[in-house]
């Protein structure tokens, strides 16, 4: 497998990762600040801004990296370079139109997420929200476009570093806003919200400024590589352009995947809900399942969101290349290393459900059962995002496009009668279906392309879940023995219980793993060299 891909992932994963945990980590004092009744407004406008930023972009930045790679690995590094210059311009305009679109049509999404009188929020809190965070989308297409072109260049660390730094700022303006609204101010919890989402706006314009110094650090080198190109491809901005199209719509569709899932949630939830009669605590279990949960089971899914960013600009100079063997040392990588990291979190947030969600949040059943049952389908999430992935670097775009759609359907057409008979877990088992056929038709056509066959990948994928089971084993036993001790009555009580279990969970999933050889045959021989020195 290539160094690239390996290094890659690393620096994307802890980006990603740092950047996930604090978007997690800051819930904990704005659910103190701002209540567990009026959180519910925040994740109102993060689905219609997900969607429409995915429409703005376009899958420009993902299309490009493609792009940028592909003509790299032939050495023309003239034509990817006129796309970008292009593209900026491009992605300029749809950011202000997709502002302005969802600026004006945030009252009409507003009726759309209203089905009774008994619910917590009116129709002009949720499209005061909506409005407020709308405005991020005139820097977040510009910046995405540039995180791209560095991408193509196989230079991954001004994503992780933008990504992280965007957080930090979002973040910090998020809880220094609701706290000067709440506590200067004397306005409403209500308010402070709308206020808090207009962070979006501000982080971004952070992390834009962080990929300006990157751009002024590597636009030398950007240069000589430039002045050094053997030869130019000779195509029009209109023949480029062209060749992006076929991209394009595929890259939406695999940027929207989740945001749609979580849209058709938001539009069917409350009506299915206040059909049996349970509209009073509707917009609350809605706001565990698309804000509080959701955001949560998003952690495990960097691993498969890293690899998938990385995938594509090597795996695309692969196939443009020819390089069947190097593209199927990738393949059997990514999918071990993404089971290897993502079944033991899943299990993990399972087992501790209620203490994560009583750290997080607040001791509350109906919370930790919904993290339990959500959890797993983080595994899908990151499996979807490398499948997809895959298909869009070996060019099998329209595969792309008929398995989300056939998912898709499937989620609309089961979420209304399943959230009828298990409420929230109705919600989360026709995601898992839809999520999951989508999955495995990815995972068939990808196969069936590269003629991929791989029984080593299936006796790895085995070994994984033996180890798993293993480690869940212990960590079960672990909290039971903790809670013969008392319930964790406390937030103290939960961050204990949960870092007691977690250790023990990783010291034997690392054992294990190590003594079996497994870790060192996946990480490479940087690991197996310092195991060699450990004794391990």
């Amino acid at each position: 497998m290539s160094s690239n891909l390996v290094k890659g992932t690393a620096v994307l994963s802890i980006g990603l990762f740092l950047s996930k945990a604090l978007g997690l980590l800051y819930v904990i004092p704005l659910y103190a600040m701002v209540g567990k009744e009026n959180l519910g407004l925040y994740q109102y406008a993060y689905i219609p801004y997900n969607i429409m930023l995915s429409f703005a972009i376009s899958g420009m930045p993902i299309a490009v990296s493609k792009f940028v790679s592909k003509y790299n690995a032939l050495g023309d590094y003239e034509t990817g370079r006129r796309l970008f210059k292009s593209s900026l311009g491009i992605m300029i305009g749809t950011g202000i139109a997709s502002f302005l679109i969802l600026f004006f049509l945030a009252e009409p999404m507003a009726h759309m997420v209203i089905a009774d009188d008994e619910q917590v929020f009116s129709i002009d809190e949720i499209a005061g929200v909506i409005r407020w965070v709308s405005f991020a989308l005139i820097v977040v297409p510009f910046m995405s476009l540039t995180r791209g072109f560095f991408q193509g260049y196989q230079q991954f660390t001004p994503t992780a570093v933008s990504q992280l730094l965007e957080q930090i700022v979002r973040i910090l303006f998020v809880l220094a806003g609701v706290y000067v609204v709440i506590h200067f101010m004397e306005e409403s919890p209500r308010t402070a919200i709308s206020f808090a989402v207009f962070a979006a706006f501000i982080g971004a314009l952070a992390g834009l400024a962080i990929l300006g110094y990157y751009w002024k650090k590597e636009k030398p080198e950007f240069d000589r590589l430039l002045q050094s190109s053997r030869h130019a491809s000779g195509a029009s901005l209109k023949d480029m352009y062209r060749e992006l199209i076929v991209y394009i719509f595929p890259i939406v569709l695999v940027g929207l995947a989740n945001p749609l899932f979580q849209f058709v949630d938001m539009i069917t939830f409350n009506r299915a809900m206040s059909s049996i009669g349970l509209a009073a605590v509707s917009d609350g279990q809605l706001a565990m399942l698309n804000f509080t949960t959701h955001k949560i089971v998003m952690i495990p899914v960097m691993i498969g969101t890293a690899f998938s960013m990385a995938l594509i600009p090597i795996v695309t100079g692969y196939f443009t290349t020819g390089n069947r063997p190097a593209m199927t040392r990738a393949l059997d990588q990514t999918y071990q290393i993404v089971a290897f990291l993502t079944f033991p979190m899943v299990i993990g947030l399972m087992i501790l459900s209620g203490e994560f969600y009583h750290l997080l949040f607040e001791q509350d059943p109906v919370g930790a059962d919904i993290l339990r049952a959500y959890a797993p389908t983080s595994i899908l999430f990151a499996l979807y995002t490398v499948t997809g992935s895959i298909l869009q670097a070996i060019d099998r775009h329209k595969w792309i496009v008929l398995n989300l759609l056939i998912g898709l359907f499937l989620k609309l057409a089961l979420n209304i009668p399943l959230i009828k008979l298990f409420e929230a877990e109705g919600a989360i088992l026709a995601t898992v279906i839809g999520y999951g056929v989508a999955v495995l038709m990815n995972i068939m056509v990808a196969s069936r392309a590269l003629d991929y066959r791989s029984s080593m990948v299936t006796r790895r994928l085995l070994l994984i879940l033996i180890f798993n089971a293993v480690m869940a084993l212990a960590s079960w036993l672990t909290l039971k023995g903790l809670r013969l001790f008392g319930p964790a009555d406390t937030k103290g009580d939960a961050f204990l219980y949960i870092l007691v279990t977690a250790a023990v969970g990783a010291v034997v999933y690392a054992v294990i793993s190590f003594k079996s050889g497994l870790a060192q045959k996946l990480f490479g021989d940087r690991l197996k060299r310092l195991t060699d020195k450990l004794g391990l």
